[in-house]
């Protein structure tokens, strides 16, 4: 495919050096010349310095033959009147990052459509929702729905505790086959495991079940699980803000901000929410504001080196449950092996939905953040390669687990048995650079 990235920020940088290993034609067009040229020069992209809102600038992108255009640039303006002029040149598809919730409502899609806007994508929200999803369980690292709940994919670290410690997968659950393991994340390296690998001490394990295995799941774990009623925010930025609108009325939540002018903007747009203006990395502030009481503390500055630190202080004061934003790439895995808790990275976010339209159709990506591996739903055809019988006797790309399969709403963990039929929606872990093969083999 040919795909051209408006905006050379954070989003739409990552975005390309990603699509650019997975054998698509990757131009990246941005004002700023010093930004993009050093990209050209180290990954597999061509770059063109020019405004997204400039007719001449959009055809010297070769827009006007372009399969997707993603306009990703700080401003949502921006990026929508360059997506409307992207489908008049010829684009095939489109996608707008913006900032306004309202725009996501189903009622404003066609709206969209209209004006050549073919998708939009909030990463803010989808964050927001992401860490939502992890104050639900308080010993989870990552909980992913898949097919509106129907199949769970739960990770979580082990510790000497867990009786899945040293004995092989093909011991595990043994009574419960509708809990698999799919991922095991060992130091820097992804395991997909057979019945013969084991878990061990300090591994991120990543789950597939029911949402009625989950319990299970943290019991074998050797977890505990606790209510978070209270909760504290670091930092008053735009997904703490829709963070804090998610979550129930019912939470006690207090935010440390150093910004006056965004306290009260935290302020203007949340409920019964306690501000307090100061600096998070101030451990005798965190004291004072007595933050051993509380249940979780999630830091959502916008410095990574802040939001790991500050996570690692609250775990040190006694806070069970940290949160940290980490947009920085190469941070991802030292604040992992710092055992900080969970981490959000809106890039990867933002990526699964990029995925998501390039695949087309019923396909969905999610990506995992600490793992080398991706989640991929895909709906099985007539007389497609995964319908000929069951999985056992399939042959499918290295690295690649069919997890699970949702059969009229009802989700049931794969095992060799399973037969996919037509219509089925069959959840696939694989690497990246095998999406393309994967979903030939359900058509």
């Amino acid at each position: 495919m040919k795909i051209v990235i408006a905006g050379a920020g954070d989003v739409g940088t990552h975005l390309a050096k990603m699509l650019s290993k997975d054998r698509h034609t990757i131009i990246l067009l941005d004002e700023q010349a010093e930004k993009i040229k050093t990209l050209e020069a180290n990954y597999d992209i061509l770059s063109v310095v020019g405004s997204p809102t400039s007719l001449k600038d959009l055809v010297e992108a070769q827009v006007p033959s372009a399969d997707l255009f993603v306009g990703v640039t700080p401003s949502e303006s921006t990026n929508i009147t360059a997506c409307m002029l992207a489908t008049k040149l010829g684009a095939i598809k489109t996608l707008a990052r913006i900032d306004n919730q309202e725009y996501l409502m189903p009622k404003n899609k066609e709206f969209f459509k209209s004006m050549g806007i073919d998708d939009l994508i909030y990463p803010e929200m989808l964050a927001a929702k992401e860490i939502v999803n992890s104050l639900k369980k308080s010993w989870v690292r990552q909980y992913v729905e898949l097919s509106d709940g129907a199949l769970v994919v739960v990770a979580t670290k082990m510790r000497s505790n867990s009786p899945l410690c040293n004995i092989p997968l093909s011991q595990a659950f043994a009574t419960n086959g509708n809990i698999r393991i799919v991922a095991i994340k060992r130091g820097d390296t992804t395991i997909v495991p057979s019945g013969k690998n084991q878990v061990m001490e300090d591994d991120i394990v990543y789950f597939i079940t029911t949402r009625e295995g989950v319990e299970d799941v943290r019991i074998q774990s050797g977890k505990e699980n606790y209510d978070i009623s209270n909760i504290m925010f670091l930092g008053a930025s735009r997904i703490c803000i829709k963070t804090i609108q998610e979550l129930p009325k019912s939470k006690d939540i207090k935010v440390i901000e150093q910004d006056l002018d965004k306290t009260y903007r935290i302020i203007e747009n949340t409920d019964n929410v306690l501000v307090i203006q100061g600096d998070g990395r101030d451990i005798s502030l965190l004291q004072q504001e007595d933050i051993s009481s509380f249940d979780a503390f999630v830091a959502l500055s916008g410095n990574a080196e802040t939001n790991i630190l500050s996570c690692l202080a609250a775990k040190g004061m006694g806070v069970n449950r940290t949160i940290a934003e980490v947009e920085n790439m190469d941070y991802i895995d030292m604040a992992e092996k710092l055992d900080i808790g969970a981490i959000i990275n809106k890039k990867l976010i933002a990526a699964s939905y990029i995925y998501q339209m390039i695949l087309g159709g019923d396909a969905s990506v999610k990506f995992l953040t600490l793992a080398d591996i991706d989640i991929v739903e895909l709906t099985a055809e007539n007389n497609s390669y995964v319908t000929k019988g069951p999985l056992s006797s399939l042959s499918f790309p290295k690295n690649t687990i069919i997890g699970g399969v949702v059969r009229n709403g009802v989700g049931e963990v794969a095992v060799g048995k399973t037969q996919i039929q037509a219509g089925d929606t069959v959840i696939v872990f694989c690497n990246r650079n095998s999406l393309v093969d994967i979903e030939k083999l359900f058509k």
